[in-house]
């Protein structure tokens, strides 16, 4: 049974008590009061009887705690038989084996029903499902819990900050994974025990938004606990680095970290950058309430990638031509990675790089295969920030893509092409963490180096 159709057990329980009361307050007026006694004990036993019902629908039959309600109603209709027969019956007598039955029916609702705990995981792009994975898996394999992934919609913001376009990745997410229509799901009646999210920016991202509703503010008034664990992962920081410092301040002064309940990041150092930031912010008298809410006991996406590490991964067809020599053996993959501060900071400095780097890798072609993963993002960030070079990046990938000699990797599954690929190459991105947990070759580019001039 879920925590909110116990409520309405301890409910039940109490309107027992109160009915109860009334009868020994009308028993103890004599005879004017044994005609509402009568009304009170029969409302009890009704109510006892519809308390049963609901749940022997929810646990099953023979349940534990409907025999103590059957109990209860058989003294209550005893109690109703003296009084009617004029036995004299005093209050006390009544009271004292009513209050039994009531104390057993109590004891055994808090012994007997197995409360269930609702846990909602709210992702919003399916590339970043790797984030809340782990998490899901221990909660679905956990009887005691009722687990739902809701696939959230997000909008990219227009040039003046508005929400413009709706997007909505729901049937983005594996096979494994079942998922539930965000628009179907009761958030108020429901009430969820915990909701876990990865995107903690509110109405603060410039580029693209959730939808205004799974706000973390909103969110809060529909469960008890609101986690947060972020998409990505950082550089490990230097805690005396102010540069660095400055960097994990722009992360930790997030929306998903104030108002969350709970912040579950990749390590204990984190959270030490964390808590020293947001103590920065708000003063030192915070500093145990940051301590007690972030937690430093690791990324999901850590575990995801170890474990996929182990398992064969599904090449596309199309790929498979650009990965094998004609004599069927394996070229070299590189991941190309493009991020969007990076093209924010250099604009036109990036797109000769990215320009300057196709050509390096088109000569070597036949060595090396250039599995290119822009960042998802990066179009719209250009159209609502950086609109003069947006048409010279779209030319960019619409040749790269025609000429058909690199991989584009435009799908929801990023880790595959981190297990397929042989080393990384781009720029500085949480990716990066995941290619120094397998161990693999890191080199970060450089967009005042062009080889091609």
């Amino acid at each position: 049974m879920r925590k909110q159709g116990f409520k309405q057990v301890e409910n039940y329980i109490e309107l027992f008590r109160k009915l109860c009361e009334g009868v020994y307050q009308e028993l103890s007026k004599k005879e004017s009061g044994i005609s509402k006694a009568c009304e009170y004990l029969e409302l009890a036993q009704q109510k006892a009887i519809d308390l049963g019902n609901y749940i022997e629908e929810t646990e099953g039959e023979g349940h534990k705690t409907v025999s103590h309600l059957e109990e209860f109603c058989e003294v209550l209709f005893q109690i109703h038989e003296e009084i009617q027969s004029d036995r004299g019956l005093s209050a006390s007598s009544a009271k004292g084996r009513i209050e039994h039955c009531i104390n057993e029916i109590d004891k055994s609702a808090h012994t007997d029903i197995l409360i269930r705990k609702v846990v909602i995981f709210l992702p919003y792009k399916a590339s970043m499902w790797d984030s809340l994975e782990s998490v899901w898996m221990k909660a679905r394999d956990d009887e005691n819990i009722d687990d739902f992934v809701i696939p959230i919609p997000y909008f990219e913001r227009d040039a003046e900050g508005g929400l413009n376009k709706m997007f909505y990745e729901g049937n983005q997410y594996p096979d494994y994974v079942p998922v539930t229509d965000f628009q179907e799901f009761d958030f108020a009646g429901v009430h969820p025990d915990e909701i876990y999210i990865h995107n903690p920016y509110d109405e603060c991202n410039y580029v693209t938004s959730v939808h205004p509703f799974f706000y973390t503010q909103n969110l809060k008034k529909f469960t008890d606990k609101l986690i947060y664990i972020p998409y990505f992962v950082l550089e490990e920081p230097d805690l005396d680095n102010e540069v660095e410092m400055e960097h994990i301040y722009n992360f930790a002064l997030t929306p998903g970290v104030v108002y969350s309940d709970e912040v579950i990041l990749q390590s204990e150092k984190m959270k030490q950058a964390y808590v020293q930031c947001l103590v920065k912010r708000f003063g030192e008298e915070s500093r145990a309430t940051w301590e007690s809410k972030i937690k430093g006991t690791g990324s999901p996406k850590f575990d995801r990638i170890l474990k996929l590490k182990e398992q064969p991964q599904e090449i596309p067809e199309e790929w498979k031509k650009i990965i094998y020599k004609p004599d069927g053996t394996k070229k070299k993959i590189v991941f190309y990675n493009t991020g969007v501060v990076a093209i924010l900071n250099q604009e036109e400095k990036m797109i000769k790089k990215i320009k300057d780097v196709f050509e390096v890798f088109k000569e070597n072609k036949d060595d090396v295969a250039l599995l290119w993963r822009p960042h998802p993002l990066i179009e719209a960030t250009l159209e609502s920030m950086v609109p003069d070079i947006l048409e010279e990046y779209r030319e960019i990938v619409k040749q790269y893509k025609a000429e058909g000699w690199g991989i584009y990797d435009d799908t929801s599954d990023m880790n595959r092409a981190i297990i397929i690929s042989d080393a990384y190459y781009g720029d500085g991105s949480s990716i990066v963490q995941l290619y120094e947990k397998l161990e693999k070759p890191i080199m970060i580019q450089n967009t005042e180096v062009l080889c091609c001039e």
